[in-house]
Formats: structure tokens, sequence, C-alpha cells
């Protein structure tokens, strides 16, 4: 089973949100770019983690596929890209 805690941050170098993920007592942090924030949801740059509270359900359904599929980053994360959306 894949859960999602409310555990989330951004980045303000890197320009990344981070969700996490719980699957098999394992944590997987899943990241999305702002570029793709922007792209996809219209987030804006001032708020971007708005744009993960309000879209927290697709990104969770996109972030599920990709560790259902075990599309894993080469340190364990998950990257959510526009075309898993």
């Amino acid at each position: 089973m894949i859960a999602f805690p409310i555990l989330e941050s951004w980045n303000t170098h890197s320009k990344v949100a981070t969700i996490v993920a719980t699957a098999d007592k394992k944590r997987i942090l899943c990241r999305i770019s702002m570029e793709v924030l922007r792209e996809r949801f219209d987030a804006s740059e001032d708020e971007p983690m708005q744009s993960l509270i309000e879209y927290r359900a697709d990104i969770q359904e996109a972030a599920r596929k990709l560790i259902e599929s075990e599309t894993y980053e080469e340190d364990g994360s998950i990257l959510i890209r526009s075309c898993d959306l």
C-alpha cells in the first residue's frame, strides 16, 4: 500500500517541491519542479506550494503510478514530469 502523509517542502534554490510517500515501510521523496507546476497547474512563482496543495490528488496519483512501476531516480526518489500528469 502506498500512503501520502502530509509532509511537503519547497527548495528555494532548486525550485522543487517535495512530497513524501510511504510504501513497504519505506519513505520515498517525490519531487516536482516549479517548471512542471507552472506548466501543468499555472503555479505562481510567489506561492508555488499553493498549486501543490490545490492539485495534491493529481500529483499523488502521478507519484503512485511511478512508484508502482518502480520508476525511481538513482537516489531512490521519484521525479514527476509533465508527461506523468
